[in-house]
């Protein structure tokens, strides 16, 4: 795992995820997976695709996420 990434949800984090959280998130995580930490111009789309779909799906999943326990709060 990339030591980049952060834990986004509560209580780990003690307020909510940012779009920016999610998206360095995204991008730490692409990145690793691709081996490039900037892709060269014919790799550019293709990453910055990979950055927003991983984003997404890490905001759909931030949302879905039930917490419990004393202090958590539960998504929307």
């Amino acid at each position: 795992m990339c030591r980049s990434i952060k834990t986004l949800r509560p209580p780990a984090m003690p307020e909510e995820a940012t779009e920016a959280d999610i998206r360095a998130a995204a991008l730490q995580y692409v990145r690793k997976v691709s081996g490039f930490r900037a892709p060269a111009a014919h790799n550019q789309e293709v990453f910055e695709r990979a950055v927003e779909a991983v984003a997404q799906a890490t905001a759909e999943l931030l949302d879905g996420l039930e917490i419990r326990g004393a202090g958590a709060r539960q998504a929307s």
